[in-house]
């Protein structure tokens, strides 16, 4: 059978089940053979701590405490890997059946971006909370194509699944959202009626109005104030806003620097003209020529609220996190774009939409050179570790105090191992996002229990500044001690160009 043959064939649903279970699997192995303790995996592993109630999440506890048959959170990596990459190729498949009624290969690789999209890497990196944060994206994926003649039903179903979803991570919420305008650009698509598109519309929105408050009513009483503090409404919080959003825009650009620039340009170029198409069937559409100038002013809203959703609702609060892992709805945008891109490629040929597999595999092999990169940082943890456990250990009065301070020193030069993947690859700079030697935790599993990070007042940068002799002198770090107490302080990292390591 030939090769084209088969990409255009038509799939059975557990045949489109088998094909992301494998694309998401694969996509994760890196990940799970690292086996790394990302930031937060550090002390959630050794006190098996959960603490996910203050920051809205309630069911990431239940979801824990059910999987160990215990109150806490003991590591079980990669088994709630595992079951959240199963979830995700159950939700893919019902989102891709939900679009295609005969869908091929080229239909599913629609959708991958969800799963594919680079700065996904950074949620997934987390041991604890990357399982649930895809766990909430499935939440909302069904939430979004769960369907029922009765309206209330429908209004309620979705809606308990939207709030499952926020309360796994708030974020997800703009994988929904965006997930809408996606089906009201389908809508479009396929020359549906303004009053259609509008009953559609508002099913979504009281489908959400529905969720916010079954999350509200939960999660609320649990949130601390950090969580809940919104950036003011007023002329210096738009100006925030803004600020924000050229901080993003200049981490996102990092993605597109090097070989990925042309993969760029092609997918944007396939989704412009795939998204006249679309165009082109509003205007041969029934509508009125009111109605349908009303709805290319809505087709271009969508697109607008598609970028902004890159970040979404993360850039509404005061507490804002510029992180890779906020950028869920970056993975929304791709499918998007993929869609337009699609549309127009199986209008000129059936076999034309796995040109898509092009973008996919460059992101595919973004999560190997990631794995390689987290491995790189293992190694440099564990080396640091030692270093300093060895210090502490091989000296009684520091072994013997009563607290060690480690003062907080930043760094994007720690990983010069790394030095050519992030040359190369520039993102990948930004999804590591680990720019310390070590955390105080770490030393924990060396057998060394008496090191804390410095507490608010800076007392280990403080001693390190008023020059006292230090016990030891290392490249990377001054240990100092007086009287019962010592002090850890990280040294200035030269960059690469002027010390070669």
């Amino acid at each position: 059978m030939k090769v084209a043959s088969v990409l255009s064939r038509e799939l059975l649903g557990r045949e489109v089940f088998v094909f992301f279970l494998l694309a998401t699997v694969v996509y994760v192995l890196p990940l799970i053979l690292v086996d790394y303790y990302y930031i937060d995996d550090n002390w959630r592993s050794l006190a098996a701590g959960t603490g996910w109630a203050g920051q809205g999440r309630l069911l990431v506890e239940l979801f824990y405490n059910a999987l160990s048959f215990t109150s806490g959170a003991p590591d079980l990596f990669p088994l709630p890997l595992l079951i959240a990459t199963l979830a995700m190729a159950f939700a893919l498949t019902k989102l891709t059946m939900h679009y295609y009624k005969m869908p091929n290969v080229s239909c599913c690789l629609v959708f991958l971006p969800l799963w594919y999209s680079p700065f996904f890497l950074q949620n997934l990196s987390y041991q604890y909370d990357g399982p649930t944060t895809a766990l909430s994206l499935v939440a909302v994926i069904y939430a979004m194509v769960f369907q029922h003649k009765a309206g209330v039903v429908q209004v309620l179903v979705s809606g308990a699944l939207i709030a499952v979803g926020l309360s796994l991570y708030q974020l997800s919420i703009n994988v929904f959202l965006g997930l809408c305008c996606i089906e009201f650009v389908r809508g479009l698509n396929n020359k549906e009626s303004l009053a259609c598109l509008l009953s559609m519309a508002g099913a979504k929105a009281l489908q959400l109005v529905a969720g916010l408050i079954i999350y509200f009513l939960l999660a609320y009483p649990l949130m601390t104030h950090e969580r809940l503090e919104m950036i003011p409404f007023n002329a210096s919080g738009l100006l925030l806003i803004l600020n924000n959003i050229g901080v993003l825009v200049g981490k996102i650009g990092l993605l597109f620097q090097g070989g990925n620039r042309w993969l760029a340009w092609m997918v944007v170029l396939f989704a412009v003209v795939g998204g006249g198409r679309v165009g082109r069937n509003i205007t041969q559409g029934k509508e009125t020529s009111l109605n349908k100038v009303l709805l290319f002013f809505l087709y271009f809203l969508m697109v607008l609220f598609l970028v902004f959703l890159v970040s979404g609702s993360a850039l509404l609060f005061r507490f804002f996190n510029e992180g890779a892992r906020t950028l869920l709805g970056f993975g929304v945008l791709l499918v998007f774009l993929f869609y337009l891109a699609h549309q127009w490629l199986v209008a000129v040929d059936v076999r034309l939409g796995v040109v898509l597999i092009v973008p996919l595999l460059s992101m595919f092999s973004m999560s190997y050179a990631y794995g390689r990169v987290l491995n790189l940082q293992k190694e440099s943890g564990l080396n640091a570790e030692f270093n300093m456990a060895y210090d502490i250990a091989s000296h009684q009065r520091l072994r013997e105090a009563k607290r060690i301070y480690m003062s907080i020193g930043y760094s994007n030069n720690w990983l010069l191992s790394a030095k050519g993947s992030f040359e190369q690859v520039p993102v990948l700079k930004y999804i590591l996002n680990i720019d310390f030697y070590m955390l105080a935790e770490n030393l924990l599993r060396a057998g060394i229990a008496n090191v804390v990070i410095e507490d608010e007042r800076r007392n280990a940068t403080l001693v390190g500044y008023r020059k006292y002799t230090p016990v030891v002198d290392s490249k990377f770090y001054s240990m100092y001690l007086i009287g019962d107490y010592g002090f850890i302080v990280m040294k200035e990292v030269p960059s690469s160009g002027e010390d070669k390591w």
